[in-house]
């Protein structure tokens, strides 16, 4: 294959983000050949492609080689399926799916690694975080210690919760925050320190918004060595933060405003304790900071991974089979706080299905929306995280 046929299913926000870059010739060796969304003035932004308002039509067309889905979160799960069970490469947008199981159907699907299944986890591409991970990886800061993230700059206003109907509701997103800013986020946080044992959480629904689903967390984590974080997100809170913090006993890494700050101690801080003779003292450390890069991540450059995995079996930078981590967080956090108690990893996947279909079947929320359509430039979002 020389050149991959892609298609999009869902085009009405960030699929239509993607289908404007691959038109625009950014990714190379990938022509976009087909979209397809059910609002049919959505398709007709779109010229030189073939148009479907059914993703089963466009799947079975014949025209593409791959999909890329950035439809409503629910539709991930049964539209992939749908896209492995006919041979097709998937590239699937954040989150993979709404909850744990719908994940293992998902990834279950997957049964011929010759198809390329990745997710669009553009947040791995920012080079302080890779920095950071190769780090970790190497042990340049020792055991995990303590984690702590604060993302409260994923602000978002009435009105963009009213543009959709599907926003915010437990029937058509599955969950606020936690699911549809966060994910990337959660991948960054269990991608660079692993998974916690345990996790216990507060959380607000519709507490900075009229909507029904959660908009304000705070997370407590517990890891397998005994170390311990933080998780702390809003789409109520401005100017907002977005801050990283880990530390180990060789020292910390701080990732704010772009840039990398790696302090390490020239002698561990448990060795150190247990050695000086002295009672105020700390170790000596060093510092270096890495330079300022955009913090906002390469959906092109995920894309562009997508294809070369297709071409030429280049690695992936983000396999779907990992979106399940960040998913399994967010539904902990979630279960965490709606029950009050502790939950403990990994998470007990039918326990949290059950959970969210007593919420959808029990809610009696009325959502409002607005047919007025804003034309904003999405990639004011992107750059706030």
């Amino acid at each position: 294959m020389k050149k991959v046929r892609l298609g999009i299913i869902g085009i009405g926000g960030m699929g239509g983000s993607h289908a404007r870059y691959i038109q625009a010739g950014d990714v190379p060796r990938c022509e976009l050949t087909a979209v397809c969304d059910i609002v049919p003035e959505y398709l007709d932004r779109f010229d030189g492609v073939e148009k479907f308002e059914d993703s089963r039509k466009l799947i079975r067309s014949g025209c593409v080689d791959a999909v890329l889905i950035a439809t409503p979160h629910y539709g991930h799960t049964t539209i992939g399926i749908d896209a492995l069970n006919q041979g097709l490469h998937v590239l699937v947008e954040k989150p993979i799916s709404v909850h744990k199981a719908d994940c293992e159907r998902l990834i279950a699907a997957h049964k011929d690694k010759r198809q390329v299944f990745a997710a669009m986890f553009n947040m791995r591409t920012n080079p302080v975080y890779r920095k950071a991970k190769q780090l970790l990886e190497s042990k340049e800061i020792g055991e995990l210690v303590r984690v702590n993230f604060i993302i409260t700059s994923w602000f978002r206003t009435e009105f963009y919760y009213a543009s959709g109907g599907w926003r915010a509701t437990w029937r058509g997103e599955g969950g606020g925050v936690l699911l549809n800013q966060c994910p990337h986020q959660l991948d960054l946080l269990q991608w660079l320190c692993g998974m916690p044992s345990k996790v216990q959480s507060t959380i607000r629904l519709g507490a900075r918004h009229n909507i029904e689903v959660e908009d304000e967390v705070t997370a407590m984590l517990e890891y397998p060595n005994g170390a311990s974080g933080v998780f702390v997100t809003s789409t109520g809170e401005a100017p907002g933060t977005n801050r990283l913090e880990i530390c180990g006993e060789r020292g910390k890494l701080l990732i704010e405003d772009g840039t990398l700050r790696f302090t390490r101690n020239e002698i561990p801080a448990t060795e150190f304790s247990r050695t000086t003779n002295q009672k105020f003292a700390r170790p000596a450390v060093w510092d270096i900071t890495f330079p300022e890069v955009s913090n906002g991540g390469g959906h092109k450059d995920i894309t562009l991974n997508f294809v070369n995995a297709i071409i030429d079996r280049e690695p992936l930078l983000a396999p779907a089979r990992d979106g399940i981590h960040s998913v399994e967080l967010g539904n902990a956090m979630l279960l965490a706080g709606l029950t009050g108690k502790a939950v403990d990893m990994p998470l007990n996947s039918a326990v949290f299905e059950r959970r969210l279909k007593q919420l959808i079947r029990t809610s009696k929320f009325e959502k409002k929306t607005t047919r007025h359509r804003s034309k904003e430039d999405m990639r004011q979002s992107f750059g706030q995280a």
